[in-house]
């Protein structure tokens, strides 16, 4: 297999950085974080911007009016969002676009399902999501935001109106400024609505492999913080840089980043739950080491609030636990390594 990207793969990347170096630049960052914080709503037109760009409905099938690409792509486009920290629920509406294409029950269950992707899909609605599964926290983000809510119970899914989880759902303190957190206390017995059947497991892996691709970007924006801070700042008469201890941070940092690369575009390729649940735990790790390095790399001004760089960090310990923590990437794997070693392969 050929995991190095193609002419279209890179143009796609670069389109997207450039999109959201003009549309969510640094300035627009700290008004999110700085002003109302987790009380602010997503930015509408930004959403609707990424939505007429085809940030959500780049997996669906053109004819459906997607953009027709695959898995990978899509790794590439959370990537520079990660890389960005652009903040909503951004995995969510884009698995809540692709629930058009998924076979859903007949009548009035059906055209609910497909009357929420279409809106998903063109940035009309922000749909977060809430996983029922076992061991799940029941954290919506941006619930205050969301048009619709995409339920992950057993094995089925469903969309279902934020306003019909409302009045369980409690605001929570986040780490993070810019992903406001609510829980949920919904249980599967009391969750009725537009469901697909069958969907959950693959929305679950496609969710945690979108979600190591925003943790990858974030690593690799820390480790090019980290290295300009390096070459600008002067101690002693000279770049921090050439001391061999800060080269030493960012090279580890570098090395993270680079290995959390390769699993995760091998990953959105093979698409094996052992796979994905390696990309998870290598690009959460390389997230949140890499702040944690990039912050000591600043020395004092890493820890004020004025610099990004806890931003990055804070960011990463909410990605880190969404979807798949640590310890489920770990079970996965090491069923995954039982598994052969019963078969022999």
């Amino acid at each position: 297999m050929d995991f190095q990207l193609d002419d279209d793969q890179r143009a796609l990347r670069d389109g997207m950085r450039d999109l959201l170096e003009r549309r969510f630049p640094r300035a627009r960052l700290r008004t999110v974080v700085d002003g109302h914080g987790e009380t602010a709503p997503l930015d509408r037109a930004l959403w609707r911007e990424l939505g007429t760009a085809g940030f959500f409905a780049l997996r669906l099938p053109e004819a459906a009016g997607g953009v027709g690409l695959g898995l990978p792509e899509a790794v590439l486009a959370m990537e520079e969002a990660g890389r960005a920290l652009l903040p909503g629920p951004l995995v969510a509406t884009q698995l809540a676009a692709g629930l058009g294409t998924v076979h859903a029950a007949e009548g009035a269950a059906a055209n609910a399902v497909a009357q929420a992707a279409e809106g998903a899909a063109e940035g009309a609605a922000v749909v977060s999501a809430l996983d029922l599964g076992p061991g799940a926290d029941r954290l919506v983000e941006h619930f205050a935001s969301a048009d619709a809510v995409l339920v992950l119970s057993g094995e089925d899914a469903e969309v279902l109106p934020a306003a019909a989880l409302a009045d369980p759902a409690r605001p929570i303190r986040s780490v993070d400024p810019a992903t406001p957190l609510h829980r949920v206390h919904q249980t599967s017995e009391t969750v009725a609505g537009t469901r697909a059947v069958g969907a959950a497991a693959r929305l679950r892996r496609e969710a945690a492999l979108l979600t190591a691709a925003q943790q990858l970007g974030s690593a690799s924006r820390t480790v090019r913080m980290a290295v300009d801070h390096a070459t600008a700042r002067t101690q002693f008469g000279r770049p921090i840089g050439a001391f061999q201890a800060v080269q030493h941070l960012c090279a580890r940092m570098l090395v993270r980043a680079e290995s959390a690369r390769s699993v995760v575009y091998a990953a959105a390729v093979t698409e094996e739950a052992s796979d994905i649940a390696a990309a998870k735990l290598l690009a959460d790790e390389a997230a949140v080491h890499n702040a944690r390095d990039c912050l000591q790399v600043h020395g004092g001004m890493g820890f004020t609030w004025e610099a990004d760089v806890h931003l990055h960090l804070k960011r990463a310990w909410v990605r880190a636990g969404q979807w798949q923590t640590a310890a489920a990437a770990e079970e996965e794997l090491a069923a995954g390594l039982l598994l052969t070693g019963e078969t022999g392969l």
